[in-house]
């Protein structure tokens, strides 16, 4: 509570005055940003699939006491979008740290059914429509960059059309060390881009392509690269992480950042096992062609 208190004041001071009285209608705001940010993380904990069954059959009934000053869930709602830059703030403290190892990969975030692509209008001007594996989809993609431990280093989303190449650059930013991805980052000019970064720039090669010469350890560690779909499988089926009930974009972005927050405190996490790779280290360097 006196980390927001203090971060409130911080933007009272940087911000403009203004001399005129303002009216305000209705009750004054009780409820504190960090009660907000607690609801919501919550609910992305919780189980529940949507967030009104949440606030309405379990906050309000249960939670009473730890919240004295609750609001309608409408206007709860609309404290959601307010939060937002708290959010993005509180998941850029808990992210991990990257030692030397981490895997890429992105995932689709579908923002309505295809039937009614036409149709939608909430994410018109900022959606893409592209193809993955699974078939045709609306909406964003999520790109995430995770160390062995399971722990998120640098979330991202973008249109579900952009190339999953282009994030990279501004992804790997103050990272070191050696990037695992799949086939869908295979590029000369961006290995080289990474590597004037100081990130080295790992992937499968495809079937019809000559093999490129990995150490034995960098090929163990390619067949480690599951452990990020492994993530994504947390997020989506855990932490509820895509639904295509929107109403607004920002209520998007703080549904996205808060199932982010909500995974990065889970207790455990996929992770490598770190035993076995260091065995394979201390033995003999070989390449493989």
């Amino acid at each position: 509570m006196t980390t927001f208190l203090a971060y409130k004041a911080f933007l009272e001071s940087r911000s403009l005055q203004n001399d005129k009285p303002t009216e305000t209608r209705g009750h004054p705001r009780n409820l504190y940003d960090s009660e907000v940010l607690t609801i919501i993380i919550a609910f992305h904990q919780s189980g529940y699939r949507t967030f009104k069954h949440f606030y309405e059959k379990h906050v309000c009934v249960y939670w009473c006491a730890e919240f004295p000053n609750l609001v309608s869930y409408s206007r709860f709602v609309q404290l959601k979008k307010e939060v937002l830059h708290l959010l993005t703030i509180f998941l850029d403290v808990h992210l991990g740290a990257c030692p030397g190892t981490s895997f890429v990969h992105s995932t689709r975030l579908r923002v309505c059914d295809n039937k009614r692509i036409s149709a939608h209008r909430v994410f018109a001007e900022y959606a893409g429509r592209s193809k993955t594996i699974m078939g045709w989809f609306f909406g964003f993609k999520l790109h995430l960059i995770i160390n062995e431990k399971g722990e998120l280093l640098g979330p991202q989303f973008t249109p579900g059309n952009t190339d999953d190449r282009k994030p990279l650059p501004d992804l790997v930013v103050g990272l070191q060390g050696s990037l695992y991805g799949d086939k869908g980052y295979i590029s000369k000019d961006m290995r080289e881009t990474l590597r004037q970064q100081g990130t080295n720039l790992m992937d499968n090669v495809r079937p019809n392509m000559k093999p490129e010469p990995l150490w034995t350890s960098d090929e163990e560690w390619l067949r480690k690269r599951v452990i990020i779909e492994s993530v994504i499988k947390e997020l989506k089926t855990q932490t509820q992480l895509e639904h295509s009930r929107h109403r607004s974009p920002v209520n998007f972005q703080v549904n996205v950042v808060t199932a982010l927050i909500a995974y990065q405190l889970l207790e455990h996490k996929p992770s490598v096992n770190l035993r076995k790779l260091q065995e394979i280290n201390d033995g003999p360097m070989l390449f493989n062609f």
